[in-house]
């Protein structure tokens, strides 16, 4: 799932006078060079979103913009073009022009199942959350889907942002009996859990995180260590703080516990 980075106001603002600008230009470039034969256009459509995916990986918006128009110049009717073009614009924090691409996607594809994931998501940020939910459980049913495991993880956080404590709980332990060994579904869940007051329950999954090093952080530790505080294990408390002041000595979490703030 892509985090929505926001641009300043003001450059967004020029950003879009910018892009406006090259984007006419590399559009009426790729329409006269656009090949005749509906297989090559196609071809070369999909090559160019290989090339915007990648330039969006990297963290090159404009540039993966600029490849998505002239994929869609090639051919207008490619859902996945309007699917990434609308991750695109979320991350530009151009959230109307974001929800008109998902949109968009779903029109010409209204099973597509990547499409409703990553517009539940930008839903989700928008607080949007029963729409976003709807999305997910529409995604979650298509015949096929591969990535369920995925989308039931952004459901249940999802449901969570929205204080859905119960659903959250349902919905992330769907996600880690497909995935027992995903570590941001099992930090998601005992999350969800400690906010319950299901200390025990929360301690066990949490623990399975911070077993393996590699795979623990500051967020982990810090919620072990609150977890073990609720329980009264002040010694397993202070196991865990030695282990965040030696690992993350500059990390908030770190601070937190300096500061004994286990209950905010």
């Amino acid at each position: 799932m892509k985090q929505l980075v926001l641009v300043p106001v003001v450059l967004t603002a020029l950003l879009v006078g910018c892009a406006a600008q090259t984007s006419k230009t590399t559009t009426d470039e790729a329409q006269a060079a656009a090949p005749s034969n509906p297989a090559e256009a196609d071809k070369r459509a999909r090559v160019r979103l290989e090339l915007a995916s990648a330039y969006f990986g990297r963290g090159q918006t404009d540039t993966a913009l600029d490849e998505v128009k002239q994929a869609l110049a090639l051919k207008p009717d490619l859902p996945e073009a309007h699917n990434l073009r609308g991750l695109i614009y979320a991350s530009k924090g151009e959230e109307r022009l974001a929800d008109e691409s998902f949109r968009h996607a779903l029109q010409l594809n209204p099973r597509d199942a990547d499409t409703m994931h990553n517009y539940g998501w930008f839903l989700c940020q928008q607080q949007r959350y029963a729409e976003a939910d709807a999305l997910y459980t529409q995604a979650v049913a298509q015949p096929g889907y591969r990535d369920t495991t995925r989308t039931l993880l952004a459901q249940g956080v999802c449901q969570a942002r929205a204080g859905q404590w119960d659903a959250a709980e349902r919905t992330l332990m769907r996600s880690y009996e497909l995935d027992p060994a995903n570590p941001v579904t099992a930090y998601n869940l005992s999350t969800v859990l400690y906010r319950s007051g299901e200390y025990e329950r929360a301690r066990f999954y949490i623990r399975r995180v911070n077993q393996q090093q590699e795979l623990s952080n500051a967020q982990s530790l810090w919620l072990a260590a609150r977890i073990e505080n609720r329980l009264g294990h002040r010694g397993l408390v202070d196991d865990y703080g030695r282990q965040l002041r030696g690992r993350f000595p500059q990390a908030p979490e770190t601070l937190s516990y300096e500061q004994g703030r286990f209950d905010e």
